[in-house]
């Protein structure tokens, strides 16, 4: 009986310490923590040995799927950002354009969905784009184009976001309909339907076309109507009908939207402003004054925390002002008027293309001079009033420093749009390259036949017609290789029939190479300036503009600036006659 006791404890315990030995799978890492809800960190006792054993045997795969998942389950935002970048890093080591794609739409996700900083997130959204070209992967590339879309209708650009969004929700309601697919698919694909309803929803509401609003909310509700898995989306729906209640008039009903939109909502603070703004001007409909304001300050501790407010919630100041107005409360008044100053700051900063066209009961000018009134009266001195003169003088000098420098720029932009259009956008020619035809056999100075001139000449053609200077790193060297020459002789031609040495033709191609693309090819007015020098093989931000100004006469944001302009309001600069007398010089 011992015997057969100590023969089933050692078995039992030869079985533990076995089981303890067996390296666990990176399947069995992710069963660990999959079941947890975001920002959870105890995810991390099962992802911190996963990223260890990923690393260790440089399975960057894993390794991307695991920093993919840290930043879901972490709950600091500069922790989300350092996993984000790690997993970007992961993806270029595992040399996937999809995984790429993916880490990049992680990125912009944070910079977007926790801290609302719309112009990061539009940079890595474009670069998301740019990898998901030739993906097969049609939920990545539906993705993108999501993230895109909202980012352009927080950015002004309804339009073009209503159709990005109308695709996607093609897409995704066929998706999420697919019985064929995982349940986790499945509810990707749901949440991707219910959130491009909603950015539709926005779209319309910016749109003024509240018939489809009603129509597309009224979806939302029943499509979410008892699925607590989307709590948050219908929250979304709950406040877009919160809000239409509130445009018909139906007040008390658009309180009762609205607060249980908030109740539902979750680390969103960027639509709970929104509900505590419409809550707010419903009880300010009621007369409830006193209840309005306690609303309408939230929104001012959510400004002053995250140092982001919306376009349409700048009337949130406004009527903070004209209540302590009203109230005869100086200090208050004053506090709410540098609070409005700075909102018109972010707002003019994040959403340049939507601020002019926001209702501004107190613009600018205004406000300064009422802040100047109301610091008066609590400070009446002649040091200080003098020093405001100052300002102001200086202002006035800025201003006029800047219409000068922008009338500059028009003259400079014109000129350039009038070569684009005449098809005169060249290099000059040099004398050499003028008289190419005549006989030149007779010239001492040269050691090159006419023959060998002439073979490189015509592949210098072709390798400017196939656009091949836009190679990163290219040096005569490595071209004088493509072109089966030598660097010594290659020079040599370009220098005599050009003009200019190797550097200079080189990145005269390329600057003119991207002038066209940015005049006749709209999307590339979004790229930032890093990602121009980039697409025309210029290495150095600095570089690319300094070349841009030598070539062109003009930096290549204001040019894209005045490019936006000209689009936006369908002006052709090149038909205004006698630029230089377009704004008086008194």
């Amino acid at each position: 009986m011992k015997n057969l006791c100590f023969i089933i404890l050692f078995l039992y315990s030869g079985f533990v310490f076995s089981k303890d030995t067996v390296p666990r799978t990176y399947e069995d890492f992710r069963k660990g923590y999959e079941s947890f809800s975001e920002n959870d960190s105890r995810a991390f006792f099962y992802l911190n040995p996963y990223i260890k054993k990923a690393k260790k045997e440089e399975k960057y795969a894993e390794l991307f799927q695991a920093y993919r998942d840290a930043v879901y389950y972490t709950k600091s935002l500069d922790r989300k950002l350092k996993y984000a970048d790690s997993c970007l890093d992961a993806a270029y080591k595992s040399s996937s354009d999809d995984r790429i794609s993916t880490a990049y739409v992680l990125k912009g996700s944070v910079y977007y969905g926790n801290m609302k900083k719309y112009k990061p997130a539009l940079d890595e959204y474009l670069m998301a784009y740019k990898y998901s070209k030739n993906t097969g992967d049609l939920y990545l590339k539906n993705k993108v184009s999501y993230h895109l879309g909202v980012v352009k209708n927080y950015l002004g650009y309804n339009e073009e976001a209503l159709q990005l969004f109308k695709e996607c929700l093609d897409y995704f309601e066929s998706q999420s309909n697919n019985t064929k697919a995982h349940k986790f698919q499945v509810f990707n694909n749901t949440k991707g339907y219910l959130n491009s309803l909603h950015q539709m929803i926005v779209c319309y509401r910016n749109m003024r076309d509240f018939d489809k609003v009603d129509s597309l909310v009224n979806i939302g509700l029943l499509k979410t109507f008892n699925e607590p898995d989307f709590a948050q989306e219908r929250s979304y729906f709950l406040k877009a009908k919160g809000i239409s209640e509130y445009n018909n008039n139906r007040f008390e009903s658009a309180i009762e939207y609205l607060t249980q939109s908030l109740h539902l909502m979750k680390d969103d603070f960027a639509w709970e402003s929104v509900d505590y703004f419409y809550i707010g001007k419903s009880y300010l409909a009621l007369k409830k004054e006193d209840l309005a304001i306690s609303y309408f300050k939230k929104i001012d501790s959510i400004f002053t925390k995250q140092e982001f407010i919306l376009p349409e919630l700048r009337e949130n100041y406004e009527l903070l002002i004209n209540h302590y107005k009203s109230k005869n409360d100086p200090k208050l008044q004053l506090f709410y008027t540098t609070q409005l100053l700075k909102a018109d700051s972010i707002i003019s900063r994040d959403f340049s293309y939507l601020s002019p066209k926001v209702h501004r009961e107190y613009d600018t000018n205004a406000l300064l001079e009422e802040k100047g009134k109301l610091e008066k009266a609590n400070i009446w001195s002649f040091v200080f009033i003098s020093i405001l003169v100052t300002i102001a003088g200086f202002l006035v000098y800025i201003l006029y420093k800047k219409f000068k420098k922008e009338k500059d720029i028009l003259q400079k932009y014109v000129l350039l749009q009038q070569k684009l259009q005449n098809h005169n956008y060249r290099p000059p020619e040099s004398p050499a390259a003028v008289n190419a035809n005549q006989d030149n056999s007779d010239d001492k100075r040269a050691h090159i036949t006419n023959t060998i001139k002439e073979e490189l000449l015509r592949k210098l053609k072709v390798f400017e017609e196939k656009n091949q200077f836009v190679q990163k790193g290219l040096t005569i060297q490595k071209l004088a290789i493509q072109l089966e020459t030598n660097s010594n002789y290659l020079s040599h031609v370009i220098n005599e029939y050009k003009g200019m040495n190797f550097n200079k033709y080189l990145g005269d191609l390329r600057i003119r190479y991207i002038t066209r693309l940015l005049f006749e090819k709209n999307i590339y007015l979004n790229y930032t300036i890093d990602t121009l020098a980039k697409e025309c093989g210029i290495a150095s931000r600095q570089n690319f503009s300094d070349l841009f100004f030598e070539i062109n006469g003009i930096r290549p944001t204001d040019f894209i600036r005045k490019r936006k302009k000209e689009l936006e309001n369908d002006i052709n600069f090149s038909s205004i006659d006698n630029v230089s007398g377009l704004v008086s010089e008194n």
